[in-house]
């Protein structure tokens, strides 16, 4: 056990630098483009700072951005976009990290057959799907600038409440899939049970609520590019500690040998 957490603490340390080289390369020019769009709507006689104009800090951005009452930067952009960026993502990799080995240590064997480095491949899988995708084709990540402040914490709420729910029909999905093997088989029970998870989790977003906090003014290629950037930088951050923890866990098994 200890040997695996350490495995997915330098696994997570191989991630978090992986996703900050990503979210440095192709997520801060949207970044700075929504602040540009956030600093010339605050610059304009008539901004009242209505719909759309409270800063939004929602999950899977790389970086934020913060401002005091007075609209002096409390942080600077520039350390936002370099040290803050490499330290938020290196805390997240360690913190992932840390959690995948020890869901290593509970899923292996219990997920039928497969090798060490197929459970890993499998815990990847079930991980970010059902953490990451899900959540947000449910409620997308917004960059600066796009936000209502009257419901941040809503969305924020609703956020992690989706995240525990899939991630507990996934759960579910797995523990199905397993008592289905014996009778259809391993590749007709996996079917099953990822089309049982699509089917209740599609019904359980239907359900949640709507929230439309994009203003029609503001550009759909910065939207969508931050939106892209961000699902990549997350998608890099698993994909680093899966491959470098099933690495790590190779070697460690050979030696052991």
């Amino acid at each position: 056990m200890r040997s695996l957490l350490v495995w997915g603490l330098l696994a997570g340390l191989v991630g978090g630098v992986l996703a900050f080289g990503f979210a440095e390369a192709f997520g801060e020019r949207s970044v700075d483009a929504a602040i540009a769009i956030e600093e010339r709507g605050a610059a304009a006689p008539t901004d009242d700072h209505g719909d759309g104009a409270g800063h939004s800090h929602d999950e899977g951005t790389a970086s934020g951005h913060s401002h005091g009452d007075d609209g002096d930067e409390v942080i600077s952009r520039e350390f936002q976009s370099t040290g803050g960026l490499a330290i938020g993502t290196l805390a997240y990799g360690l913190g992932l990290g840390g959690l995948f080995g020890l869901a290593f240590a509970f899923a292996y064997g219990r997920l039928g057959p497969a090798s060490p480095r197929g459970t890993a491949v499998a815990l990847l899988g079930i991980g970010y799907t059902s953490v990451v995708l899900v959540p947000f084709l449910t409620y997308p990540a917004n960059p600066p600038a796009v936000g209502n402040g009257d419901t941040i914490g809503q969305r924020t709420g609703l956020f992690f409440l989706v995240i525990a729910v899939s991630l507990v029909l996934a759960v579910l999905a797995v523990v199905v899939g397993r008592k289905l093997v014996d009778r259809l088989g391993g590749w007709t029970a996996v079917l099953v049970a990822a089309l049982g998870y699509a089917v209740v989790m599609t019904v359980v977003a239907k359900l949640l609520p709507t929230i439309q906090e994009v203003p029609a003014s503001f550009p759909a290629a910065t939207l969508w590019e931050f939106r892209i950037a961000s699902l990549g930088t997350s998608a890099v951050l698993w994909a680093g500690i899966a491959i470098a923890f099933a690495t790590l866990l190779h070697r460690g098994l050979t030696k052991a040998r």
